[in-house]
C-alpha cells in the first residue's frame, strides 16, 4: 500500500474523520445487529502483536476482522522473534510483506511509531504507555449513542493522568470539549498533550470541582500494567480520587459515566457509580468492537 494511513494517535485523524468514524460505527453496530452480511475486508489478514496482554482489545479486533470477512492472526512475544531480540524495524517490514494491516498493543510508544515507519501497511496503536486511541473511538461514539455530539460539553477525568488520559485530552482538541483533569501532585498527564490542548484542559487536584456540571465523568484503574509493584502506594495516594455517589451529585443530572475496564470496584469506582444509572460501561465495552471495524474500513478501503 502507498503511503498507508495509521492511527498511533487521534491527531493522526482530522475531526470530520473521527466524526465520521463515529457516525459510521453507529452503523456498523445496527448492521450487525440486523444480522447483515457485510465483508469488504474478504480474504484480507491483520497481524495482532501483543507485547501486553488483554481481553477487549484482542476479542475486538479478532471478532471484528471476522465480521468484515477478514482474518486476524494473534502474535504475542512468546510467538514472534520480538521476543527474542529481533529489531521492530525488520519485523515490521517483515510483517507488513505478508499481512494487509497491523495492530500493536505494547508499552513504549516509540516502539509503535519506529514500526509504523517501517511498515507498508497501516499500523494501528492498540495501546501504548502514552496513549489508548482506540478506546477513545469507542468512548467517543457510546457518547455520542446517548448524549449526541459532544462538541461543548463538559467532561471530568478523575484519577490517574495515564494513556487513557492524554488520549482524552486530544479528543478534547479535536472535537472542541472541555475537559476537567483531577489528579495528585506528580500525576499528572502528559505535559506535551497539555500544552497542545490550550484553552479545553484544566487541571486541578480538586475531584468534586473537577466533577462541578460535568457531562461525562471518566476514570481509570489506579495501577494500570507494568505498575503492580506500585499497587498500595497508589491506592494510599489515590484514595482521594475515587469516583463515587458524591463525586456523581456533583455533576450534570443526566451525566454518564465511563471506565475502560477492567474495574476494580470499591478503589477507583464504587459498586454504586459503575453498575448505577448514570453508567455505560457496557455499551462502552462493546462499541470497542464497531469503532474497530469502522477504523479497519476506512484505513483499508477509504470509507
Amino acid at each position: 500500500m502507498k503511503n498507508p494511513r495509521h492511527f498511533l494517535s487521534l491527531l493522526d485523524l482530522t475531526p470530520g474523520e473521527i466524526r465520521g468514524l463515529i457516525a459510521r460505527a453507529g452503523e456498523l453496530k445496527a448492521m450487525q445487529a440486523r444480522h447483515e452480511v457485510y465483508e469488504p475486508l474478504k480474504n484480507w489478514s491483520l497481524g495482532m502483536v501483543f507485547e501486553k496482554s488483554s481481553t477487549r482489545t484482542r476479542v475486538s479486533f479478532e471478532v471484528g476482522m471476522t465480521q468484515l470477512g477478514g482474518h486476524a492472526i494473534f502474535l504475542s512475544p512468546n510467538d514472534t522473534q520480538l521476543g527474542r531480540g529481533e529489531p521492530i524495524e525488520d519485523s515490521a517490514r517483515v510483517l507488513s510483506r505478508m499481512v494487509d494491516v497491523v495492530m500493536i498493543r505494547t508499552f513504549a510508544h516509540d516502539r509503535v511509531r519506529r514500526f509504523a515507519e517501517h511498515s507498508r501497511v497501516p499500523v494501528i496503536n492498540g495501546l501504548s504507555d502514552l496513549l489508548h486511541p482506540c478506546q477513545l473511538l469507542a468512548d467517543l461514539q457510546t457518547y455520542f449513542e446517548h448524549r449526541g455530539d459532544i462538541a461543548g460539553k463538559r467532561v471530568a477525568w478523575i484519577g490517574d493522568g495515564n494513556n487513557m488520559c492524554n488520549s482524552y485530552v486530544e479528543a478534547a482538541r479535536q472535537l472542541d470539549f472541555s475537559l476537567n483533569i483531577a489528579c495528585p501532585p506528580g500525576y499528572e498527564p502528559s505535559a506535551e498533550a497539555l500544552e497542545t490542548c490550550g484553552k479545553h484542559c484544566s487541571v486541578m487536584r480538586d475531584p468534586m470541582q473537577a466533577a462541578q456540571d460535568a457531562d461525562l465523568v471518566v476514570t481509570d484503574v489506579w495501577a494500570s500494567m507494568g505498575q503492580e509493584s506500585e499497587q498500595a502506594q497508589r491506592r494510599d495516594i489515590f484514595t482521594p480520587y475515587q469516583v463515587n455517589n458524591a463525586i456523581m451529585e456533583q455533576a450534570a443530572p443526566d451525566a454518564v459515566f465511563m471506565h475502560c475496564l477492567p474495574a476494580h470496584r470499591e478503589e477507583e469506582v464504587t459498586a454504586s457509580v459503575i453498575d448505577g444509572p448514570h453508567s455505560v460501561v457496557w455499551d462502552e465495552a462493546e462499541n470497542r468492537l464497531h469503532s474497530q471495524k469502522a477504523l479497519l474500513e476506512f484505513l483499508l478501503v477509504g470509507k
